[in-house]
């Protein structure tokens, strides 16, 4: 602890030294460039000197609280302040995602937007104070509505495939005339640190950006690298940055030092105008110094040399800009002392003013922000007529198989069609949604669940993504920012494993942060579970949903048959329109195009689509009225469960089927009424045992008080191998059977 006051009180004594030490030049008006051609006038540059002044004192007070048990947040920006110089060069309507050393920027962009005090703001997010006005108390985050700083974590560079898909959407809402809260000629920009410019997370979503371009669509990011050249305690090679994005096709390439103000102001315009101009991306290297170590508890004397914090301290950003004001005349050292230290007393006041502010108290204050829900609201978006958003599309038919007819007919329907359908259908009633992903255009999809749609809605609305599934996840967080209901497709449930945190650390997120301010609207679709005879092996096999059920607020919609799934789309797409709910909808590949149920040519899986448009989230649905048994289950494990239950009835046992729809929030008081009507459950889980559904269900179970008997049977704790292997490790009818057998047998 003492060590972390030493570092401070030197960085203070240093400043105060250097300033002490600097001889005054020529007294210069304000009003006046500070040289001749230079982009800063006096007054100018004292503007963001205090920027950079207040930026330093909200670290010192941040390590001042933390230390006194009062403050929950300590790393800091000291070093990185020549970042206000990137707010300065952009406008306050561009949408920003910053770095969490990005203070000097933050504080010059509320600066800018009458009514904001970023020092307060601040403050409040150090305190956890319940007030604090973009978390609410939940996190430390650099966000603002009014100013238009949306509130990252920013942790490895998991905010910058968001940024990337609100740069492509900020043109396309333009073009597509849907309502956005940002100006058409708005830039995005998103900052991050050196060690994260290493990340896969962000070498993808600039390699989006760049491929994007390249294809002539406009990508207006401007991605800031602040380079100190350490990531905690691993060096970054000083010419790394440069070499790795200095030279790419695509990518204009900028390089200002940020301990430089004038140098920093003159290249920063320089690359937002390029991007503004050409709606192209652009990349800047910021480079900057860290001062204070990672965070309150580092202490870099641990693995870094004198002489190394000794030479990060000639380049100290606040230093050097009251330097230059003290040689341009503006100010006199004991002016900018003075000024130094009033910013300084103010943020001690303010500090001592919020650390006693009342912090959050209870489990309902902290998630109140976390899933908001309004189903009768919902419900009236989700039966809405399906009247054309453009009636140039009314009479134009979809090209797909067989759907429209069997609509217009209340024909029965197969799964893939009622979605295909159901897409169709919001498409055309909706000018805001959105459909995209890897093959979902001209293809139709791997399993032509969106044949025709993109034929029909055009490139603009229907389009094909990168591979990439953190780019496809991206691109949604980013439309859904600027208006739109994204419906992303992810072609396989394992594929979405290795984009997950988009989902976790950014969309389930983003309302938390920001106390409701920011929505993420969203429906990803996945084809998922087994079931396709041995095909495919694990990759397109995946029965693995414990880490999608371990997102807090995430609605997981599976169902099983055409007319579940046509009402329940409509359901999810208005939840993400009305709420914000993030939404993922899990469709069984093995049942896309199933027609029977009990044998072949019955038609006893299909179903018109035509009756039911709403199903409430959270609702099971019932299958018999069976009074022995309750067989509760879902997606692949319906028709089989259904398949057992007529085979049971024949020796005299009577099950009812529950198919709980939603995986999350589950249908709990559905499932209780449906467990006392019968005093018995079975669960036929297709997910694993460990992580599987059937845990969940019976923690429900017993949670509520049942105390009939319950077992489960489910598919192994293995991946699913290639072949007729598969058969030995998933769940299949012969196993569910014996189970209900033995379960009525049982006292």
């Amino acid at each position: 602890m003492g060590r972390i006051n030493e570092r401070e009180a030197e960085l203070d004594q240093w400043f105060r030294a250097e300033i002490a030490a600097t001889k005054p030049g020529p007294t210069r008006p304000q009003q006046e460039p500070l040289t001749p051609g230079t982009p800063l006038t006096g007054a100018q540059c004292l503007e963001l000197f205090d920027a950079q002044a207040t930026a330093r004192h909200l670290d010192f007070a941040a390590r001042r609280l933390t230390r006194d048990g009062r403050g929950y947040y300590s790393i800091g920006s000291s070093g990185h302040e020549g970042n206000a110089a990137v707010a300065a060069a952009l406008r306050s309507t561009d949408p920003a995602l910053l770095h969490y050393r990005s203070a000097g920027f933050f504080v010059q962009r509320a600066r800018q937007v009458p009514g904001l005090d970023p020092v307060r703001d601040v403050l409040l997010g150090v305190a956890a104070a319940a007030s604090d006005p973009i978390s609410g108390g939940r996190h430390k985050v650099f966000g603002s509505k009014p100013a238009h700083v949306i509130p990252q974590t920013s942790t490895i560079a998991s905010h910058l495939p968001r940024a990337v898909g609100l740069a492509f959407a900020i043109d396309r809402a333009a073009n597509l005339g849907v309502a956005c809260e940002w100006p058409g000629d708005a830039v995005v920009v998103c900052s991050f640190g050196d060690a994260s410019a290493n990340h896969s997370t962000a070498a993808g979503a600039i390699n989006t950006a760049v491929h994007t371009a390249h294809l002539g669509v406009p990508m207006p990011v401007l991605f800031v690298c602040e380079d100190n050249g350490i990531g905690i305690s691993v060096p970054t090679p000083r010419t790394w940055i440069e070499h790795a994005y200095g030279a790419r096709p695509g990518l204009r390439y900028f390089d200002a030092d940020g301990a430089d103000l004038v140098d920093a102001v003159t290249v920063v315009r320089q690359a937002a105008d390029y991007v503004r101009a050409h709606r192209k991306p652009a990349f800047l290297r910021l480079r900057t110094v860290r001062l204070l170590g990672h965070a309150g508890s580092d202490v870099e004397a641990a693995y870094r040399r004198p002489a190394e914090l000794a030479a990060d301290l000639r380049r100290d950003p606040v230093t050097r800009t009251g330097e230059l004001l003290i040689t341009s005349g503006v100010a006199t050292p004991g002016e900018v002392l003075r000024r130094y230290d009033d910013i300084g007393a103010r943020v001690a006041e303010m500090a001592e003013k919020v650390s006693g502010e009342t912090k959050l108290e209870s489990a309902a204050a902290v998630t109140a922000s976390l899933a908001p829900a309004r189903p009768t609201v919902v419900r009236t978006d989700a039966i809405r007529s399906v009247g054309p958003a453009d009636p140039a599309k009314a009479a134009t038919p979809l090209v797909l198989n067989p759907a429209p007819a069997a609509a217009a007919t209340g024909d029965p329907m197969t799964l893939a069609q009622a979605i295909n359908h159901t897409l169709g259908q919001l498409l055309t009633r909706d000018p805001d949604v959105l459909v995209f992903g890897e093959d979902v255009g001209r293809k139709g999809g791997v399993y032509g669940v969106t044949k025709g749609l993109q034929q029909t809605f055009g490139v603009r609305r229907v389009f094909d993504t990168l591979l990439d599934e953190q780019s496809v996840l991206g691109t949604a967080l980013g439309t859904g920012l600027a208006g739109f209901v994204p419906i992303p497709e992810i072609q396989y449930l394992a594929y979405v494993h290795n984009a997950e945190d988009q989902l976790r650390g950014e969309a389930a997120t983003l309302s938390f942060f920001s106390s409701g301010q920011y929505r993420n609207p969203l429906v990803v679709r996945i084809a998922g579970y087994a079931y396709q005879k041995g095909f495919g092996g694990h990759f397109h096999n995946d029965n693995s949903i414990a880490a999608l059920r371990d997102i807090p607020g995430v609605v997981i919609a599976s169902p099983s048959r055409a007319d579940d799934a046509a009402a329940m789309l409509r359901t999810c797409v208005s939840a993400a329109r009305v709420d914000g709910r993030v939404c993922v909808f899990l469709e069984p590949i093995a049942l896309y195009h199933t027609r029977d149920l009990h044998r072949p040519g019955d038609g006893g899986w299909a179903a018109p689509i035509s009756g039911v448009r709403h199903v409430e989230i959270g609702s099971a649905r019932v299958h018999g009225t069976g009074t022995h048994l309750t067989i509760v289950s879902f997606a692949n494990g319906v028709p089989m469960s259904l398949r057992v239950a007529r085979r049971l009835a024949a020796r005299g046992i009577h099950a009812r089927v529950l198919d709980l729809r939603w995986l999350a929030p589950l249908p709990v008081d559905e499932l209780l009424d449906n467990a006392r009507a019968t005093g018995r459950v079975l669960i036929a889980d297709e997910t694993r045992r460990s992580g599987g559904i059937s845990e969940a269900v019976c923690a429900a179970l017993l949670d509520a008080g049942f105390d009939g008997p319950i077992a489960r049977v489910t598919s192994e704790d293995s991946f699913v191998p290639l072949g007729p292997a598969a058969n030995t490790v998933l769940l299949d009818e012969d196993r569910i059977e014996a189970a209900a057998e033995k379960l009525i047998a049982a006292p």
